[in-house]
């Protein structure tokens, strides 16, 4: 049974009631952090994200009565013009028109300066976390609401998967630092074999509307068994497609391509989530449910001397990710959804995990709430991280601008969710050290087998 799902099955009722009465459904809008600005202030506090509400409605203010003014000429200029058609002008009159030019350029000049001051802290302004999101200052406070599965026990002293795959000769770090230098690796033999074999078995799944069913059913969730499509997504984004989604980290993690406005992705969602960028959607396309893999790339900037050996923590890596288009009502209940295929998955290789909700310091600036996973390592001795999953309310959406033309024709943000399937990486660790022999070889899980020419071992 999905612990997660049952104890927040109750809050969920609860929070679809208060996205039609606004919390939600506006929650970035200016027109929200107008009418709860203590409590805009509180949350972005709690998120450990420096902005000053007080300073950005003081700048809104200014804004609304430049515009004002700006809209204003407007109109007296185009009063002037419509006064003069069929006519010859005065001089007076030539002379009033040129003033009030002028003085609407200048004015358009300084909404320009205030515009920009303001679109720059509005954006600085995070996604509000959901009522039921722990208030805490660092990961260490965030709450383990489920484990599952008991702990593997061998008759030998366990390896570390890089003990593992060094004596098989699976992994070559040394070759790859001579190519491309530290937190790269060549993935060889088996591991590859493995690595597609756990793709096409995670495709197969998300597309079959049968497991989903089953999935939904047994954590009482509301929403349709709609299956996954696949996709190959683009591995470089624009600046301003990037920039949208909240995701672009270009000091800690974003790679940028030197003679181009683009970036490398660090997660196949970051060009997923913006594919319907300027769209309006038909509600009858909703849910959209992809399964992205790509080959993703992260600077890891500030881990040097973490996870140097093996494959945890590497510059490339391979990832299936999972995204979700959905209106407002149901995008809870998607969030939900994802966080039970991640725990589906999981349960059907084998692994003991335990389920992570995200504090409001670790969900990071975008999400209104966060679910991780960890599995755990044996030759670690220690749970590590293998899943996210992030709602996003209609935060997203509101940069990237992607919209729902509902029945009754009214246009609506949609809500987005993104979770991992798979970093293809850590979990084939997790493979390694879970199901490691006595003589060096490991057993691939039984579920895997049809997908990799029923072979029971690498």
């Amino acid at each position: 049974m999905f612990t997660l799902t049952l104890n927040y099955r109750d809050k969920t009722k609860k929070c679809k009631k208060q996205l039609f009465s606004g919390y939600n459904k506006v929650m970035l809008d200016i027109q929200f952090i107008r009418d709860n600005a203590d409590f805009v202030q509180e949350k972005s506090n709690q998120k450990g994200i420096q902005v000053d509400i007080v300073g950005l409605l003081q700048l809104d203010s200014e804004r609304r009565a430049k515009l004002g003014e700006v809209e204003d000429l407007r109109r007296r200029r185009n009063e002037q013009a419509d006064s003069l058609k069929g006519g010859q002008p005065t001089e007076e009159q030539i002379a009033a028109g040129r003033q009030l030019k002028e003085e609407l350029s200048k004015l358009e000049a300084d909404l320009g300066v205030i515009e920009d001051t303001y679109t720059a802290l509005l954006k600085r302004v995070p996604n509000m976390p959901w009522e039921d999101v722990p208030v805490g200052a660092s990961e260490e406070e965030n709450v383990v609401v489920k484990e599952w599965g008991a702990k593997p026990e061998f008759d030998f002293e366990p390896k570390n998967h890089w003990e593992i795959a060094e004596a098989r000769d699976l992994i070559d770090k040394d070759r790859a630092a001579k190519i491309s230098g530290s937190r790269f690796a060549y993935i060889k033999g088996g591991l590859v074999e493995l690595q597609f074999g756990i793709i096409q078995w995670v495709i197969s799944t998300l597309g079959d509307e049968e497991i989903l069913q089953k999935i939904i059913t047994d954590n009482h969730l509301e929403v349709s068994a709609k299956p996954f499509t696949p996709v190959l997504p683009p591995v470089i984004v624009r600046t301003a497609a990037y920039d949208a989604t909240g995701r672009l980290d270009a000091e800690e993690t974003t790679y940028r391509l030197a003679d181009d406005d683009s970036w490398l992705v660090a997660s196949a969602e970051h060009s997923l989530c913006n594919m319907y960028m300027n769209e309006v959607l038909p509600e009858d396309m909703l849910p959209i449910r992809y399964i992205g893999y790509s080959t993703s790339f992260r600077r890891e900037a500030g881990t040097y001397g973490k996870d140097m050996e093996g494959i945890i923590r590497q510059h490339q890596f391979d990832k299936l990710e999972m995204e979700s288009f959905s209106t407002g009502e149901t995008g809870l209940q998607e969030h939900l959804l994802l966080v039970a295929i991640q725990e589906y998955l999981v349960q059907q290789l084998g692994f003991p995990y335990h389920v992570l909700q995200k504090c409001t310091y670790d969900i990071g600036k975008p999400n209104a709430r966060g679910i991780d996973l960890e599995v755990w390592l044996p030759g670690q001795n220690a749970y590590r991280e293998t899943h996210t999953a992030d709602y996003m309310t209609d935060y997203q959406a509101r940069s990237l601008k992607t919209r729902v033309k509902r029945k009754d024709s009214t246009i609506q943000l949609v809500h987005t969710n993104d979770a991992t399937a798979f970093a293809l990486g850590r979990i084939m660790v997790a493979i390694m050290e879970n199901f490691q022999q006595h003589d060096g070889t490991i057993q691939i899980p039984e579920v895997l087998q049809p997908f990799m020419g029923e072979k029971t071992t690498i």
